[in-house]
């Protein structure tokens, strides 16, 4: 009897099973259709710039449409993305609004402002695109006003420099040059947004800032002042700084300054070589014996024609290190 039961009750699990296999159907996951505004993005035109793009997220989407609007002006984009959500006329859906664009894109450091991300939307599998639009008025206004307030920061910054001394004023041109590096691309990308700009007088700033720098280059001197120790390093001292155009001689100038070169030299022995173990002390002072840049170097002379020769050989590592890393490094000084 029991074995009776136990087949009845096994056939009626598989015809439970079955039935529900039967009945059991497959999900399929519709196929999601592209926004109109991704398929067929508004053209750009005489006033406005459009660009869509797309990435494996929202910020990455922004950024290859930043790319890709800013490929229209012939011109290469660097993106970063911070926006906030700005409520318009009702409220904005997870897929579509319009942002306020605090994005500064880098265009070889060319801000770029005034952007609107018109739609944004997951296109699934994450995948996400974006359309852009920039006013291409407001965009040259607002590229053409920190044009204008980075060359007067530069002049009003000048100012406080012209009783520095040479290294410092060096300094502040070189600093002043980096910032105006790309500031051609800028006015290349003003012209294209107005053909009207003209950019001329920006370029003659340029050339200003390029020829006191070269000015002040050529005003620095140098003296150099050794112990016993170092007497040999002198040489590869002078030969880093003729090499930048640097004059050696002495002066009392502010544009002159002094390098003093001081060693510690302990003679040690090593698998048939003779050692000479130093630790190179190097300061610069400017005429008022302030402290302008300095260095600690450890250099090992090593010879098998003994410690004379080792020590020789401190000063051709020196002049290695030197063609190797510049003189600038190796001296501590920022020229």
């Amino acid at each position: 009897m029991f074995q009776k039961f136990t087949i009845l009750g096994l056939s009626f699990a598989l015809f439970f099973l079955a039935g529900c296999g039967a009945d059991k159907k497959s999900v399929v996951v519709p196929t999601k259709t592209a926004p109109t505004w991704y398929t067929k993005a508004p053209l750009s035109n005489g006033s406005d710039l459009y660009a869509v793009g797309e990435g494996k997220s929202k910020k990455e989407a922004i950024s290859n449409a930043l790319n890709l609007m800013a490929s229209t002006l012939s011109v290469s984009i660097s993106s970063s993305y911070n926006a906030k959500t700005v409520v318009k006329e009702g409220s904005v859906s997870t897929s579509e609004g319009v942002y306020a664009n605090e994005v500064q894109s880098d265009v070889k450091e060319i801000r770029i402002s005034n952007y609107e991300v018109l739609n944004a939307e997951s296109l699934g599998f994450k995948k996400y695109a974006v359309l852009l639009k920039s006013n291409k008025k407001k965009l040259f206004d607002s590229m053409l006003q920190e044009t204008e307030q980075k060359l007067k920061i530069i002049n009003d910054k000048e100012q406080t420099y012209l009783l520095s001394n040479g290294l410092k004023k060096l300094v502040f041109y070189r600093e002043a040059q980096e910032s105006l590096k790309n500031l051609p691309n800028t006015l290349i990308v003003m012209n294209v947004l107005n053909p009207t700009f003209k950019g001329e007088k920006y370029l003659e700033q340029i050339e200003k800032i390029d020829a006191k720098y070269e000015q002040t280059l050529k005003g620095l001197s140098f003296s150099i002042d050794t112990d016993r120790n170092s007497a040999n390093l002198k040489t590869p001292i002078s030969k880093g700084l003729s090499a930048k155009k640097l004059k050696i001689n002495r002066s009392v100038s502010n544009m002159h300054f002094s390098i003093s070169i001081a060693s510690k030299i302990q003679k040690a022995n090593a698998y048939g070589f003779t050692l000479a173990r130093s630790e190179i002390s190097i300061v610069t002072r400017d005429t008022k014996n302030n402290i302008v840049g300095s260095n600690s170097l450890h250099i090992v002379g090593q010879s098998s024609q003994g410690y004379e020769v080792a020590k020789q050989d401190i000063a051709f590592r020196l002049n290695t290190l030197i063609e190797k890393e510049g003189i600038a490094k190796v001296i501590g000084l920022d020229i």
